[in-house]
């Protein structure tokens, strides 16, 4: 176990972070249960301390009755039991820093759980009760027959559900922007406001040093309803990127700051107009936001330095670090969108059935790992990239769980196929999941053992240890950690730039080999190099390369 001193408070410590997400119902199951739970992931601690990362961000761990995987939540001040108690989550927070490893938890401030105390005193009381100015209760349109509006839910399908009053007759409608039970707040209202500040200073209390804010650019609602329209300018659409939500970030970031100026605030902001994108990070607001447009790009040289390039520019207009990230809990794993045709993503695009090429798409996930852990600012990692698992494809019917895939009429695989538990040893009836053989919660695939962790530490050009060692290499390069980024001269269909005075990332996207920029040392690659004598040599396709020059 590589244990590192213990942090103390340390301002800005996330600017060049190594952040790694834990989805803790697929992580480690200590319990025996078939569910992964918080006292996996402390067993697991010295694993992630060898991995090298700085912090580790928890999908939602709180009482939740799990209609859309815990991101509909129920009380924020308990842990669901099936992943522990509240105990467990201290010592959790506490024994990871003890290992130079800090937390950060997710808030989902657009909506609660319908199981939520809000929401069932709500329901309860009549039209025009206080408890339902909460939520976003409407009459209907034509006497209450039709919803009051024809939005779309972001997992498919209409956005209004109708309640029934105590006598069974049909009542007042209810807004979700994700599934029925999932209702979205209304954050005109004080107690919403109050409520989510004393969230953020509970958790901070415990030692988190960072919230992620799910769902950021959603909060706000004109109260008007009017429909979404082809074309709304900027900060006016119905329910995404209004302008007055900036004012609850700013009263987040009040809360953050108080407590010493090391505590971090990080957004999901799914937004194609990068101005507006950035203005979520101005030096009031929050610290930094996941770069979506990156991780969706298409493995192509000319897409992703378009992409790097727009999002070094808009984040140093704001002095905010960038993110890079390959994948999350919600999105297709490298490997197995990397070896399809279209190496994009979009949720839309999602469909049973899509050929893809395992080996080739391992070979650019490699090569994707140094490519984003080369660039400057954070970089994310989500549990299992590390392993090069692909997505699990092929689960047995009946098994999926995703609201997505249920909400499409089927058509949508869902996003269960990146969140199946990790394989920790090739042995075992769960691959090390737990030690029981307790079914886990999703299914693991034949040959998952194959890809466990206890036999990728013993093989030196693993995906584990290609990881490890540019983790380790980011911390002990000064190139890597404060260096500048140029751009330098490439071939076709490759990349490189500098980081420094002396080190230079080249990837080659192409299927043919191509040469080596001049160099005195290969500090890593992410498939062997056919090296000269004269400091030169071949990088061989679909690979990447970090030189010393």
């Amino acid at each position: 176990m590589h244990a590192r001193q213990q942090p103390g408070p340390a301002p800005e410590w996330w600017r060049n972070a190594v952040i790694y997400q834990v989805y803790p119902r697929s992580f480690a199951d200590a319990d025996g249960d078939g569910t992964g739970d918080l006292a996996g992931v402390r067993e697991r601690l010295p694993y992630l301390a060898a991995l090298g990362v700085d912090a580790l961000w928890f999908t939602p761990w709180y009482r939740s009755p799990q209609a859309d995987g815990g991101y509909d939540v129920a009380d924020y001040r308990e842990i669901d039991p099936a992943l522990g108690t509240l105990a467990d989550a201290e010592a959790l927070i506490a024994d990871a820093l003890a290992l130079g490893i800090r937390t950060i938890v997710d808030v989902v401030p657009n909506h609660v759980s319908s199981a939520h105390a809000w929401f069932q005193e709500a329901l309860a009381a009549p039209p025009g009760h206080p408890a339902r100015g909460r939520f976003w209760f409407h009459d209907g349109k034509d006497g209450g027959r039709r919803m009051p509006t024809a939005w779309t839910s972001s997992f498919g399908g209409d956005t209004w559900t109708r309640t029934a009053g105590p006598d069974g007759e049909p009542g007042q409608w209810y807004l979700h922007l994700f599934t029925p039970e999932q209702p979205d707040l209304n954050w005109n209202h004080p107690d919403v406001v109050a409520e989510h500040e004393a969230v953020l200073r509970f958790w901070y209390d415990r030692g988190v040093a960072g919230i992620r804010i799910d769902s950021a650019a959603l909060i706000a609602k004109d109260p008007d309803l009017p429909e979404v329209g082809e074309h709304h300018e900027p900060g006016t659409h119905p329910h995404l990127d209004r302008d007055e939500l900036h004012d609850v970030y700013r009263g987040w970031r009040k809360v953050a700051d108080s407590y010493g100026g090391d505590r971090l605030l990080v957004g999901e902001v799914w937004l194609e107009d990068i101005d507006r994108f950035v203005r979520y990070l101005r030096d009031d607001e929050m610290h930094m936001a996941f770069n979506f447009d990156f991780m969706t790009r298409p493995w192509d040289a000319a897409a992703l330095a378009e992409s790097i390039r727009a999002t070094l520019d808009a984040h140093a207009r704001v002095g905010a670090p960038p993110t890079w990230v390959l994948s999350n809990h919600d999105v297709t794993r490298p490997v197995t969108r990397y070896g399809r045709e279209d190496t994009s993503f979009s949720f839309a695009a999602k469909r049973f059935g899509t050929p893809t090429d395992l080996a080739l798409g391992a070979r650019r996930a490699r090569a994707a790992a140094l490519l984003t852990a080369a660039l400057p600012g954070v970089l994310y990692v989500y549990q299992g990239d590390e392993l090069g698992l692909p997505e699990v494809e092929d689960l047995p019917e009946g098994a999926r769980r995703d609201p997505m895939h249920f909400r499409s009429g089927g058509t949508d695989p869902g996003r269960d196929g990146c969140r199946v538990p990790l394989p920790w040893t090739a042995a075992g009836d769960t691959c090390g999941f737990n030690t029981t053989g307790a079914p886990p919660w999703l299914p693991q695939p034949a040959g998952w053992g194959s890809r466990a962790a206890d036999l990728q530490e013993a093989d030196p050009d693993s995906f584990l240890n290609l990881y490890r060692t540019a983790i380790r290499l980011r911390r002990t390069e000064p190139a890597l950690r404060t260096g500048d980024f140029a751009w330098t001269e490439a071939a076709p269909g490759t990349l490189a730039f500098r980081r420094g005075a002396d080190l230079t990332c080249v990837v080659n996207f192409g299927d043919a080999p191509a040469d080596l920029p001049a160099h005195t040392e290969a500090l890593l690659a992410s498939a062997p190099l056919d090296r000269d004598a004269n400091g030169g040599g071949r990088l061989p396709g679909d690979a990447a390369a970090w030189l010393r020059n």
